[in-house]
């Protein structure tokens, strides 16, 4: 029987791991699998080595000062792989930690075959890596087109794929007044996955909420959250005394939130491609500690945070970062939207043309799917 073992660093990539893995399930339900991930694998019946959470780490800062623990999860989850001894690791994302595993499992056992999933993102900062990745990846599946010239130029075996968020799913029937009691229009509201965006975002949210409470009386403000996070998102907004949110981490029911939304307001990352996707106009909010921000300001090199920005060259959708991300900022610029219909109704058309560049023929999920059963000789 064939193996794989799936390594993810994050929720995000353990969502899209499950996706790919779904389907190649369908197609050769015969192969064995092992992971580090989370609930996502989980509810495809894989076992996970470890939980998520203890590699889940953010920033040069929490990297540092968690220097010991990173390296030791390493060693351990490398050790974990190679007593599997997969004939495919397939890594997805969090670069700092999987691509370090990878590199150890490889340096271990060269036979097995390496394929990572969703390229570091050297065009942002440290192309020099590419050099480095190729000797120890055999594969790796690119999100966006614009990638392939970065690994190509060195050599390195690629295929873009496209992204799966970007993918029409099946689904499930659900009224939504059964789990959103307040009959109100709907702001969605991504704080993050990770402990210190939630922690550092979420009263900022919350003042912002304040203030929007004292202009609009008939919004309710819906949080999507990971269900690890849940806890510390009920602590936050049970002090704030607010009581128009709510807090949803089915995954299910999250999609059915955002597609009733009128408005998202965001933490920047990959959620922007499943907000745009549903055509709801948004804004991209940040903040990082001051140490991270000045690191990122000398070894970044593009202009923005968000990825249809980046691609489209251009603001499409607007950035609070750093000392804009603030309640008075937030709301301001939310209420500007809310206001102009027409503003609306640009952002919307500027992001259905990017997302057309970032979109394949075939499924995103296939493509990987069918990449990952070549490598196994099916």
């Amino acid at each position: 029987m064939k193996k794989i073992f799936i390594l993810t660093g994050e929720p995000s990539g353990d969502k899209l791991a499950a996706k790919v893995i779904s389907k190649l399930k369908i197609k050769d339900p015969n192969i064995s699998y092992l992971c580090l991930g989370g609930e996502e694998l989980k509810s495809l019946g894989i076992n996970s080595i470890s939980n998520l959470s203890e590699v889940t780490y953010l920033g040069f800062t929490r990297v540092a000062l968690n220097l010991f623990k990173i390296k030791k999860k390493i060693n351990e989850t490398a050790n974990k792989i190679l007593e599997f001894n997969p004939d495919i690791l397939f890594s997805v994302d969090s670069p700092d930690f999987t691509l370090r595993v990878a590199e150890k499992v490889k340096s271990n056992s060269p036979n097995i075959k390496t394929i990572h999933f969703v390229a570091p993102q050297v065009w942002v900062w440290r192309e020099g890596r590419v050099k480095k990745i190729k000797k120890f990846i055999d594969h790796i599946l690119l999100l966006f087109k614009f990638e392939k010239k970065y690994w190509e130029k060195e050599n390195v075996s690629c295929e873009f794929v496209g992204h799966p968020l970007l993918e029409n799913n099946k689904e499930d029937k659900i009224e939504l007044n059964e789990v959103i009691k307040k009959n109100k229009a709907i702001i969605s509201v991504f704080p993050g996955s990770r402990d210190s965006e939630v922690k550092k975002l979420t009263p900022i949210l919350l003042d912002f909420i304040k203030l929007m409470n004292e202009k609009y009386k008939d919004f309710l403000y819906v949080f999507h959250s990971t269900k690890a996070q849940r806890s510390n998102l009920e602590g936050l907004i049970g002090q704030s005394q607010i009581n128009n949110i709510e807090i949803i981490s089915d995954e299910k029911i999250k999609d059915h939130i955002l597609k009733k939304s009128i408005f998202a307001v965001s933490k920047s990352g990959t959620i922007s491609l499943e907000i745009s996707k549903r055509k709801i106009p948004s804004i991209i909010i940040y903040k990082m500690n001051f140490l991270n921000f000045l690191i990122v300001k000398i070894l970044v090199k593009i202009k923005y945070a968000n990825i249809l920005n980046i691609a489209a060259e251009q603001m499409i959708i607007p950035e609070l970062l750093q000392s804009k991300c603030n309640p008075k900022e937030i709301f301001k610029l939310v209420s500007s939207f809310l206001e102009d219909p027409n503003k609306i109704k640009k952002q919307i058309s500027n992001t259905e043309k990017v997302l057309e560049t970032f979109r394949t023929k075939n499924l995103p999920t296939d493509l990987a799917a069918d990449s990952l059963r070549k490598s196994l000789g099916f």
